[in-house]
């Protein structure tokens, strides 16, 4: 998976898990309402998709070539040529994210990379200060 992601394809593993009827009930009522939430919705619906996502089997992968939009890279080299700041902020695996940026023209080897993968306020913060 890492070298389809190294050549820029997104990638996406396949897995199953055969739960009983009434688990599968009682896990989509405490879905739907964790997605009703108003505050912290995502953190709520991730919490809850926890509990089904355990003790799957991997039953395979896909990786299929993520292209950009027509016109993308030049219009992103335009907006550089005239000196608009660009940032790339993306949840994708970082070499996804480094081959799309290099393809989109967003990266070239005369940039300073700063890579940040934490996770909670704090340390993100602190990495960006």
């Amino acid at each position: 998976m890492d070298g389809f992601a190294e050549e820029g394809l997104r990638t996406l593993y396949l897995a199953e898990k055969i739960i009983d009827e009434h688990i599968y009930q009682e896990w989509n009522e405490e879905s739907k309402k964790s997605k009703l939430e108003i505050n912290d919705r995502d953190e709520k619906v991730a919490a809850v998709d926890e509990k089904i996502e355990v003790d799957l089997e991997l039953i395979g992968s896909t990786a299929i070539e993520d292209r950009l939009q027509d016109e993308v890279a030049d219009t992103i080299q335009f907006m550089k040529k005239t000196g608009i700041k660009v940032w790339v902020l993306t949840g994708d695996k970082i070499e996804t994210a480094m081959n799309i940026g290099v393809s989109a023209g967003l990266l070239d080897n005369s940039m300073k990379e700063h890579i940040i993968e934490d996770m909670n306020y704090d340390d993100i913060r602190e990495n960006l200060t």
